[in-house]
């Protein structure tokens, strides 16, 4: 948090940020500088691409630029982010993950000037964009696809057959603008596949922890039913007949997810793909590339496809990345350049290529990039990970409705999960309300 650094410390980590090694510098004939921090993506492919594209900018922009990547480990990009803020110095241009966002919007320059440039060549991003990056209807930075992603289920194809006779591939190909299995897809039918594949010995691997993928899979069950805990207006809502209902299925669900489900971590469900304990997870790519490398036999068996539905539509979990220009930065117009360049659709979809189709446009007109048809094993896996259209899935942010300053807490104390880590301790469902009552209230103080 920003309140738990001296005006002192930020200094001299705004300073320490403002001197990192150098990826990339031109000198030759530069007409001017930019400084920009990016996230260290886990994928080195696309820290390669996009250092490339910096490159090709810089050469025709005759600007030097300082580009550092950041990983996310020990949280060094949030802590130097933090600190540039307080200390009014560092980087021209910053790159800000989901809940970091809103948090900084205060420190930024308005983007309303690239994003309607950028409507004209792209379109309008999803309202999860609006939702992080806007300011009394002002653009205060630009949604990218770089790091960003989707959390939709990724199953085991032969599990889910032979357990719950799912046939994933059949239900969702990697082809065409059809899925014979959506209307099918429901909550209802996800419930009836977890119970087969717990007696399977292969349970769902979804985590009751208080980490971000336990709270965005259990974001898109609440807001299937239409249950908000906190609304837009920041009034707590979780006495609902939809939080109920929500709590009521869950008590069901939670009896079929691993034993040590609250104590999962964002690695937990990876590691129970990868290993062969688990017949689905919600997860992007990541999961399944590092099956490619480390179990070929299980990477080969895997199929993404869309969340379930429930009585309020589908939605799938969104984690965004933005690019913003600090409002004290020095060089503010090519910073902005360089993040308009960056943002259009040749450089987006060749990063995306690089990342192996993890990198997520918040684009829909992007939707349509060819590597989610191509990446393999088996051919098509990644076809039904983008947000299509013939999908009707509703991009989600964890946490919201509820003003970002109280979703943030949603989210990063796992609220949700909480609850139905709660149900599974045998609590009853009175008492779980009372409990997120007076937690959500405590947010807002």
């Amino acid at each position: 948090m920003i309140s738990s650094f001296t005006r002192r410390k930020a200094l001299k980590l705004g300073a320490a940020a403002s001197a990192l090694p150098l990826v990339h510098i031109r000198t030759a004939g530069a007409a001017g500088k930019v400084s920009i921090v990016f996230y260290d993506s886990w994928v080195a492919a696309g820290n390669v691409a996009l250092k490339k594209q910096v490159d090709a900018w810089s050469e025709k922009s005759k600007v030097e630029v300082q580009a550092d990547f950041l990983s996310t480990a020990n949280n060094q990009i949030v802590i130097t982010e933090n600190a540039e803020a307080q200390a009014k110095a560092g980087h021209d241009a910053y790159s800000f993950a989901t809940w970091e966002c809103p948090s900084h919007l205060d420190d930024l320059e308005p983007m309303d000037d690239v994003m309607a440039r950028l409507a004209k060549t792209i379109g309008q991003p999803n309202a999860t964009a609006e939702y992080l990056a806007k300011k009394d209807g002002h653009w205060m930075a630009v949604p990218t696809s770089s790091g960003a992603q989707v959390k939709g289920p990724v199953g085991r194809i032969s599990i889910l057959k032979e357990a719950a006779g799912l046939d994933v591939v059949k239900m969702f190909p990697a082809s065409g603008n059809v899925s014979p299995g959506i209307d099918g897809w429901t909550w209802d039918a996800f419930l009836k596949a977890a119970e087969a594949c717990a007696k399977f010995g292969k349970p769902f691997g979804i985590g009751l922890g208080s980490t971000g993928d336990s709270s965005d899979t259990a974001g898109c069950l609440f807001a299937s039913f239409g249950a908000e805990l906190v609304n837009a207006k920041g009034e707590t809502t979780v006495r609902t007949d939809a939080v109920r209902q929500v709590l009521e299925f869950a008590q069901h669900l939670v009896k079929f997810l691993p034993s040590n489900a609250v104590s999962y971590d964002d690695a937990s469900n990876n590691r129970a793909l990868i290993a062969n304990q688990s017949a689905l997870i919600f997860n992007p790519p990541s999961a399944w590339a590092v099956a490619v490398r480390d179990a070929p036999a299980v990477a080969a068996d895997c199929w993404h496809f869309p969340p379930p539905a429930g009585p309020k539509g589908r939605f799938v979990p969104v984690a965004a990345y933005f690019w913003g220009v600090w409002n004290f930065a020095k060089n503010k117009s090519a910073a902005k350049d360089l993040i308009e360049y960056l943002s259009q659709r040749e450089q987006s979809e060749e990063r995306c290529i690089a990342t192996m189709g993890y990198d997520m446009p918040p684009w829909p007109s992007m939707m349509d990039f060819k590597v989610w048809e191509t990446q393999g094993p088996p051919p098509g896996v990644l076809y039904n990970y983008p947000i299509r259209p013939w999908h009707k899935e509703v991009p989600l942010v964890s946490g919201s409705p509820a003003p970002p300053s109280i979703g943030v807490n949603i989210y990063n104390r796992g609220t949700m999960p909480t609850m139905f880590a709660k149900l599974l301790s045998g609590q009853s469902i009175n008492d779980i309300l009372g409990w997120a009552e007076n937690e959500l209230e405590s947010y807002k103080r």
